[in-house]
């Protein structure tokens, strides 16, 4: 009988054993990449989470911003056909519409239709702290039909933060090559990624400050295009404000839409597709109009 017990009772625990174990180890999700046009990049499991509503705007609505508009446009365009394209960092001013212009333009180029309707083009953001996990997510995508354009948002490297390593070699592909089914999208307020700082910092005390500051930089030599965005003029964030109201169909005097867009941007003390938008929304939520209204 003691025998049958201490039998029973090893074998609960190796119940609770693989219980815990399970618990502890995230299990690997199938991903069903029908499911939508963008995703969302989850590690932890491997997991490609669709977004049924992406949060996007009309690529119409994104003014002052042309020349970079076009070239994003031209470069996503024939990635979407199967030919070659570039990394791009989206870099500069804050509000300007950066990641805006990104979702928009896979929105707009999807709405095209793709060169090959056999390869749908995807969008998959990934945070900026799973970085690191971006050899993983090259993998699972490598040998898909689709094309994916790999979004990330506000990207940038502080001290001693080495996660840059793992996108340097994501980037150039390592010794299997870069994927052709992929490209890099990222914005930054930083043109080369690093605070100013750091860069100072590497050149006074490294053995070799110039080897040094070349390790950071370089990074941002693995985009083939660098896409500035500048701060906007006044005509031009009244452009974004008279676009975005005949847009949502916003019933207001000409002269006092300009004269409360202004306001708006003095207490905010900038002028921005952000700051425009801040605006907008407040001016929408007054005349009671939702965004939804037709």
């Amino acid at each position: 009988m003691a025998k049958a017990t201490l039998q029973n009772l090893l074998e609960e625990i190796q119940r609770l054993t693989a219980a815990v174990e399970s618990l502890g180890t995230p299990q690997q999700a199938t991903n069903d990449f029908a499911a939508a046009d963008c995703f969302i990049w989850e590690p932890a499991s491997g997991y490609l989470q669709p977004v049924a509503k992406p949060n996007r705007i009309d690529i119409g609505l994104i003014r002052g911003v042309d020349r970079v508009r076009d070239i994003l446009h031209d470069n996503t365009q024939r990635f979407a056909g199967g030919y070659p394209a570039n990394n791009v960092l989206l870099w500069g001013a804050r509000g300007m519409g950066k990641s805006s212009l990104v979702k928009a333009t896979h929105a707009a180029i999807n709405e095209e239709g793709p060169v090959d309707a056999s390869h749908p083009l995807k969008l998959v953001e990934i945070h900026r702290e799973d970085i690191d996990s971006l050899p993983q997510l090259m993998t699972l995508l490598r040998d898909r039909p689709e094309r994916f354009i790999l979004f990330c948002d506000d990207l940038s490297f502080d001290h001693d933060d080495t996660t840059y390593k793992s996108l340097k070699a994501a980037l150039e592909g390592g010794l299997e090559g870069r994927a052709e089914n992929v490209v890099f999208y990222a914005t930054s307020n930083r043109r080369h990624l690093m605070p100013r700082d750091m860069m100072e910092n590497e050149r006074s005390t490294a053995i070799n400050p110039s080897e040094a500051v070349e390790e950071k930089v370089s990074l941002s030599d693995r985009f083939g295009l660098w896409l500035g965005f500048h701060k906007c003029s006044q005509d031009e964030y009244l452009e974004m404000i008279d676009g975005y109201a005949r847009y949502y169909g916003l019933e207001i005097d000409d002269d006092r839409l300009r004269a409360e867009a202004l306001e708006w941007a003095t207490t905010r003390g900038a002028r921005s597709g952000r700051v425009a938008w801040q605006y907008i929304q407040d001016l929408a939520g007054r005349l009671g109009k939702r965004f939804s209204d037709p």
